[in-house]
């Protein structure tokens, strides 16, 4: 493996740990015990956090800020707000949770809007020094003739103003390939979500630590690599477990590939 990816995990997977000052700074001592290099902030359900103070603390734990996520609505709202934010963190890259459902509501003419609106965003970050990021779900690969939501979306955007947040266990819930994904979008993603999918006895698809489900991950770790994506960041929506013993595990399997 030529190429090394910093893993960094995704603070929603303990969003009940980090509801409080006290609680965020014990939780990041916790991922750094772990050995993640970094962290994904996504504070949208919990945004009292003082924003100084965030930076404090993981400059404590020696742990990037390597991107952070927002509801699209704020970034119509408070593009001002997200900036400041972005500059008091040292963090260059921001991404959109996922596209709202008035835009999908409106079929394959609301996906060229977003990827446009999107755009347009971008390229105002951009003159901040920020890049925008997509984070995709299963939902964008609904069909619209040849091309899926998700294709539409990158497709009618500007890569240097709306880069790829390729989310791999919601590629693989809409049916599609994680690793042709991450290949598709190569030189275009500062940043891939890891997450693993899993089939419990009565045919449920259920998130799982990375390693423990089903997903090829030989393939997708290489196709990391080979397209140089600086950060891997380890997400489980919900956990079976104690979160932080999710990402420990996530973590230690990534490890055998020479990964954190």
């Amino acid at each position: 493996m030529n190429h090394i990816p910093k893993l960094a995990a995704q603070v929603y997977t303990i969003r009940d740990f980090i509801k409080t000052v006290p609680d965020f700074a014990a939780s990041m001592r916790k991922l750094r015990q772990i050995g993640y290099a970094g962290v994904q902030l996504d504070l949208e359900h919990h945004p009292d956090l003082p924003t100084a103070e965030i930076k404090h603390i993981c400059d404590g734990e020696g742990l990037t800020i390597c991107i952070s996520h927002f509801g699209y609505e704020l970034f119509e709202s408070e593009l001002e707000k997200i900036i400041e934010r972005q500059q008091i963190w040292g963090c260059t890259q921001t991404a959109i949770v996922a596209m709202p459902e008035r835009f999908h509501e409106m079929g394959a003419a609301g996906y060229r809007r977003f990827a446009a609106e999107a755009t347009a965003i971008g390229d105002q970050l951009a003159a901040a020094g920020i890049t925008l990021s997509y984070h995709n779900h299963s939902f964008e690969f609904v069909r619209f003739g040849e091309e899926t939501g998700l294709e539409i979306i990158f497709n009618r955007s500007d890569p240097r103003f709306l880069k790829a947040e390729i989310d791999t266990y919601w590629v693989q819930h809409g049916g599609g390939d994680p690793t042709a994904w991450i290949q598709r979008v190569a030189g275009r993603m500062p940043v891939v979500h890891f997450k693993d999918m899993v089939i419990l006895s009565d045919g449920t698809q259920m998130f799982a630590e990375i390693g423990e489900g089903n997903l090829n991950w030989r393939s997708i770790i290489e196709a990391t690599s080979a397209t140089q994506v600086p950060w891997i960041v380890v997400e489980q929506d919900r956990c079976l477990r104690d979160p932080f013993e999710s990402l420990a595990l996530s973590h230690n399997y990534l490890r055998r590939y020479g990964l954190g």
